[in-house]
């Protein structure tokens, strides 16, 4: 017989039935500090709890620290050729050789001609193993431009090969190409993000602090924007730019074209939440106080919901990863002799050679994960700033 407690008291309940909430249990463990903790500190808290999103966050942050030092990473130089291994095909990599550990090694390979199906034919020849190197010295370069090196984190053998997802139609490493196209595509989110999230936080903040004329305006603009097709506004815009610039200026073309037409979703949130917040108590005992508008908005306004803000421009830069993908992919966006991961596909465009060289579609693999690691985390980021959560 179950024995109910006097009125007023609190139904009892086990440790197991009790829904695990690791705020709640970290503000019981430290004495309750969650009421003295910062914004900052509980986000991080309740973001904890996001497993995937954390996970995807930690392989986000590899992918940046593998762009950063993608020479050191890479097993060849961006444009180093191997003519005698034209799409040549994945090269697998193994331990044991006739039963015994060996350590890393691929097979040796040969080639012959096949005159009837006009392509090359490469086997295996498992009586060679070339055992791979680490920390190694290969193909010269520089780091970050200034500091030059020949040290790579894995090599082939001496005289030998080590194509791990294959080679292109001049007989460049496709896995080096992905690891140096990382910094390219990587950066034009983050720095398109960041020109968006500058101009979405002054023209929504103007938008929503003033209203009147100047909210009207700005909406009128915003709808004119995002009624018109992304890709086609995109394409427009990069075909204006000359054939005769320079690599770093179409860089610095498509990341401006990207972060001025992305800023309208993020003006939008900061405008509403200004119009709710700017009626606020503490916001009129500034302006009687005499704080110019400028002052209110940057410094009691936005810092508010600043975490809605960095969850919105998170999910943001997958957008922009996609935008220069797919112009790259067209050929309106970046150019030779600059790599990104929508140049490397643009090598798979044709169904023939997908058919022949399959492996040319693995540069579409680090944008697919990127996208959903992206995705992930800025729902755990939402979740996190989310206050009813």
């Amino acid at each position: 017989m179950i024995r109910l407690p006097p009125p007023g008291e609190p139904l009892p309940h086990s440790v197991s039935d009790a829904p695990f909430d690791p705020v709640a249990d970290h503000a019981q463990d430290e004495g309750g500090k969650l009421a003295h903790a910062s914004q900052i500190r509980v986000m991080w808290w309740k973001f904890r709890r996001h497993r995937v999103a954390v996970w995807s966050a930690v392989f986000l942050a590899l992918m940046y620290l593998t762009a950063a030092f993608a020479e050191f990473l890479a097993p060849y130089d961006l444009h180093t050729r191997d003519t005698a291994n034209i799409y040549a095909p994945p090269q697998q990599v193994r331990l044991f050789h006739d039963g015994r550990f060996i350590g890393p090694y691929v097979y040796a390979r040969t080639m012959q001609l096949d005159m009837e199906n006009l392509q090359r034919v490469y086997a295996e020849d498992r009586t060679r193993p070339e055992k791979l190197r680490f920390l190694c010295r290969g193909d010269e370069y520089l780091l970050w431009g200034q500091v030059a090196g020949d040290r790579h984190l894995v090599c082939p053998s001496q005289g030998g090969s080590a194509y791990f997802l294959g080679t292109d139609r001049l007989g460049r490493d496709i896995l080096s190409r992905i690891i140096h196209g990382a910094r390219i595509s990587l950066t034009i989110g983050i720095l398109g993000v960041a020109m968006s999230f500058v101009l979405g936080i002054v023209i929504g903040g103007l938008a929503g602090y003033y209203g009147g004329w100047i909210d009207a305006i700005v909406q009128r603009m915003i709808e004119v924007l995002q009624s018109i097709p992304s890709i086609p506004l995109w394409m427009a815009l990069a075909a204006i730019m000359p054939v005769t610039w320079s690599p770093l200026l179409v860089y610095a073309g498509i990341t401006i074209i990207l972060g001025m037409l992305d800023w309208t979703g993020l003006a939008r949130a900061v405008r509403s939440k200004l119009l709710a917040l700017r009626e606020e108590d503490y916001v009129q005992a500034a302006q009687i106080l005499g704080a110019r508008p400028r002052r209110i908005i940057a410094r009691h306004l936005v810092p508010g919901f600043m975490s809605h803000l960095v969850a919105s421009a998170t999910l943001t830069i997958p957008g922009m990863i996609l935008g220069e993908t797919a112009l790259s992919f067209l050929g309106l966006g970046l150019r030779p002799p600059v790599t990104s991961w929508g140049i490397l596909l643009t090598e798979a465009r044709s169904v023939n050679t997908l058919a022949l060289y399959p492996w040319l579609l693995f540069p579409v693999i680090p944008v697919v994960l990127v996208i959903l690691a992206f995705n992930f985390m800025g729902d755990g980021l939402r979740d996190a700033a989310d206050p009813l959560r």
